[in-house]
């Protein structure tokens, strides 16, 4: 279906960096993760006394993406101020399995304290890392860009998200505030796509509005009323490269649904800008660490 109006300029929203999550969230999730294991205190470190100092080795045990650091550094330092910690890596990098990637001197219970909150985050924030790093690599040199969701660990939003863009990739709404998307009960309770996104529209404030199709035909409606991301949920390859072509030029395209490890490759053979990825922060595997004293 060719389009006769002329295409506008698109604006991407995913290209912009929605920036790391600022210090007073991330000393909020470190208090609420040291309150929830010390509780009344830790019996265990109560052993070692009070005036003891050590050094301890952080041992990354597998290949990954090195990703945490502000929050793993955040919960030493939040018993104990004295605690210094030295990183081999830079945030970001890929460390190597059986690596040394951090020491950390201080106060030995505040270290053995802090350890598992710790190991906690980093763990999950780098497993997120690496699993997003995996997934872009798989894109190989194509123009299709890995997105993420709202489908994360909760209270782990922002942080996970910052994770992503670690890893290569990019973020979607980091909530319900920052932009539209109109799914399928949207369109039900609106009466239709071009109400939906007329009342989107009419509201302002400068956030994009996204569509979630399911079919050829909803994506015409979409076009239509003026989206600025269209989503082709659980597309056929076929359907998707046609859908693609249609869109191209007149928004953001975005493929969603059961992306896999096999399925990526051709997904991104059609062209579309992205594919969206909730197992990026909801079926993580957590990275292995070990945290020993020297």
């Amino acid at each position: 279906m060719s389009d006769p109006r002329p295409h506008r300029a698109l604006r991407d929203p995913f290209a912009e960096d929605i920036g790391p999550p600022d210090g007073e969230e991330i000393q909020q999730l470190v208090q609420a993760t040291l309150r929830e294991d010390l509780g009344s205190g830790d019996l265990s470190a109560a052993l070692v006394p009070a005036d003891l100092r050590a050094s301890a080795r952080l041992l990354l045990r597998e290949t990954a993406i090195l990703c945490g650091q502000a929050w793993f550094d955040a919960c030493f330092r939040a018993l104990e101020p004295r605690i210094t910690i030295q990183w081999m890596l830079p945030e970001g990098d890929r460390a190597q399995a059986a690596s040394v990637v951090a020491e950390i001197y201080g106060p030995a219970r505040a270290i053995l304290s802090a350890e598992r909150s710790a190991l906690n985050l980093l763990q999950t924030l780098s497993g997120t890392a690496t699993e997003t790093a995996h997934l872009v690599a798989l894109l190989g040199g194509s123009h299709t860009r890995l997105l993420d969701t709202r489908k994360t660990l909760p209270g782990l939003r922002s942080a996970q998200k910052y994770a992503v863009r670690c890893g290569g990739g990019y973020n979607h709404r980091l909530g319900l505030w920052d932009a539209v998307l109109i799914k399928e009960n949207h369109i039900q309770a609106c009466g239709s796509i071009a109400t939906a996104v007329e009342r989107a529209k009419a509201m302002g404030k400068g956030r994009w509005v996204e569509v979630e199709t399911e079919n050829l035909d909803e994506v015409d409606q979409a076009l239509d009323a003026g989206a600025d991301v269209i989503m082709l949920d659980n597309f056929g390859l076929e359907d998707l490269k046609t859908a693609v072509g249609r869109i191209r030029g007149r928004a953001i395209s975005e493929a969603s649904g059961n992306v896999t490890e096999e399925t990526l490759p051709g997904l991104a053979a059609t062209g579309v800008d992205y594919v969206s990825v909730g197992g990026l922060t909801k079926n993580l595997r957590a990275v292995d660490f070990s945290l020993r004293l020297v």
